[in-house]
């Protein structure tokens, strides 16, 4: 690996982002070590910390790309799709969790100090992959209840990332569910079923 008067700041960033995921997707939140990150790349410490200014910059910036990615695969499953599009999402969510676990689990596990709000960047990322699921739940309601789309998606997110960390942690096998995505996709065509049905 060159020094750093080979390597541009953008540069820089880069590979220590790509750096910093490998790491992440092989020991997860819990055990991540940018001094690790550092020893791999061939660069100080120090020069993480010059380039992004702070750990939790670091963290930021590698569950941005786990966010990518993940934005990424929702895309290419839902372009797939020839049926049931909330279907797909939500194999789309079990799937890139069980391919991606820590790297998955890392941008749940992570905190900012209460007194900080996420660089708007990294918002903007959060909501790409909060509107494609609500363009999917927005166009199984009918007209007069498209508006209640968002909130509605909010909940059925919460209720299908349970499943997926009961899955994974494996508290659903120790309860007898075999089958967790079919069971969260019951639960989300009663929650559509319940707005769609006439009051």
């Amino acid at each position: 690996m060159g020094r750093r008067s080979d390597h541009s700041r953008t540069e820089l960033s880069e590979i220590i982002v790509e750096a910093g995921y490998r790491h992440m997707e092989e020991v997860g939140f819990a055990h991540f070590s940018a001094r690790e990150v550092a020893k791999r790349i061939g660069y100080s410490i120090g020069t993480i910390y010059n380039v992004f200014g702070s750990y939790d910059a670091l963290i930021l910036a590698i569950n941005g790309r786990t966010l990518a990615l993940w934005r990424d695969h929702l895309e290419r499953r839902l372009a797939q799709s020839q049926g049931d599009r909330l279907a797909k999402a939500i194999e789309a969510y079990f799937e890139f969790a069980g391919r991606h676990r820590h790297a998955w689990a890392a941008i749940y596990d992570f905190r900012l100090p209460e007194d900080t709000s996420p660089p708007e960047a990294y918002q903007a990322q959060v909501r790409a992959i909060f509107d494609i699921v609500v363009a999917e739940v927005r166009a199984a309601l009918p007209e007069q209840r498209k508006a209640d789309a968002e909130a509605l998606t909010r909940s059925l997110l919460a209720t299908v990332h349970g499943h997926c960390v009961f899955a994974m942690n494996g508290t659903f096998a120790i309860l007898g569910e075999t089958d967790p995505a079919r069971a969260v996709l019951e639960r989300v065509r009663e929650a559509v079923s319940a707005v769609t049905a006439p009051s």
